[in-house]
Formats: structure tokens, C-alpha cells, sequence
């Protein structure tokens, strides 16, 4: 009765060791299967070559509009300075009339400063949107082709720059049903 014991003992130890060798091979396989990236994706784009080029392109039309609104902005101040000589030797109606055109000449360069703002930001987007697509189509791709689930974008401000959502739980409607939400 002694040897089955001892026997019965080998082939627990046995199972139990197998099991553990299934357990410990499926988490490798497991932990495996599940790859993650990240990347600093400001910092790749900053290194695109097409990036300085687009960076150059805004900053000269930025000088230009910059100094068109300095000459506007020159030449409001010298025709208040015009006015306020000589303001004191005109009639009601010539005085008048000069204030307006002062109202008129602010307005209008406060709409060139305007227009100018909503332009350079028009020309960002036109430069830069091709440039991010590029990079986070790249990004994107290697995702894929790495059978990635996440790719974590580590810049300042940072977000999922990639996941593959067939490999990914939607969490939305189990995080709202135990909110108690629909």
C-alpha cells in the first residue's frame, strides 16, 4: 500500500507539473500575442522633411502679413497725428468728417488683422493636415503590420496613436450599465 501512495504521489506531482508547464507556455503565448508600441509622434513629425519646408512656407507668410498690418498700423498714427495738428483750425463738419474717416481706417485694420489671423491659420491646415495624415497613416500601418494592439503616443499631451479595435474591448456600454446608464 506503500509504493501505490508514493506512486500516487509521482503522478500528482506529475499533473501538476504538467499543468503548470500549460499554464506558464499559454500566458507566454499569451503575454506573446498582445504587443504594444509607443512613439513620440510630435517628435516624428518634426523630423518629417516636409515639415521644415511647410514651417518656412507659414513663418514668411506670417512676416508678410505682419508687416503689411505694421505699415497699416504706421499710417493710422500719422493721420491721427495729422488730425490732432490740426483738428483745433477745422469746422465742425471738416472735423467731423476727418474722425470718420479715422473710425473707417481702424475698422478696416482691425478686419485686415482679423483676416489675416483666420489666413494663417487656414495656411496651417493646408500645410500641416497632409504632413499628420502622412505620419499617423505610417503609424497606423505599422501597427497593423506588427499585430500591435495599442501604439501610445508619448509626447506632451499625448493619446492612443494607434489600436486595433478588432483586438480591443469597447468598454462604453459596460462602463454605463454599471453607472446605470443606457
Amino acid at each position: 500500500a506503500k509504493h501505490s501512495k508514493t506512486s500516487e504521489m509521482k503522478r500528482l506531482t506529475l499533473i501538476i507539473v504538467l499543468i503548470g508547464l500549460v499554464i506558464f507556455a499559454g500566458q507566454k503565448t499569451l503575454a506573446q500575442n498582445l504587443k504594444f508600441g509607443h512613439i513620440n509622434r510630435t517628435e516624428l513629425i518634426q523630423a518629417m522633411p516636409e515639415f521644415d519646408s511647410a514651417r518656412v512656407t507659414l513663418e514668411k507668410l506670417n512676416t508678410e502679413l505682419q508687416n503689411a498690418g505694421e505699415l497699416l498700423q504706421v499710417e493710422l498714427n500719422n493721420k491721427y497725428e495729422d488730425y490732432l495738428k490740426e483738428a483745433q483750425n477745422l469746422t465742425d463738419l471738416v472735423r467731423q468728417t476727418k474722425e470718420q474717416e479715422l473710425n473707417d481706417f481702424q475698422r478696416r485694420l482691425s478686419e485686415f488683422q482679423t483676416n489675416a489671423q483666420n489666413q494663417l491659420q487656414q495656411k496651417q491646415i493646408e500645410l500641416f493636415t497632409p504632413i499628420t495624415d502622412k505620419a499617423d497613416k505610417a503609424i497606423r500601418d505599422v501597427g497593423r503590420e506588427g499585430g500591435m494592439i495599442y501604439i501610445f503616443d508619448v509626447s506632451p499631451g499625448g493619446q492612443i496613436a494607434f489600436f486595433d479595435e478588432t483586438k480591443s474591448t469597447n468598454v462604453m456600454q459596460l462602463v454605463k450599465a454599471k453607472m446605470g446608464m443606457k
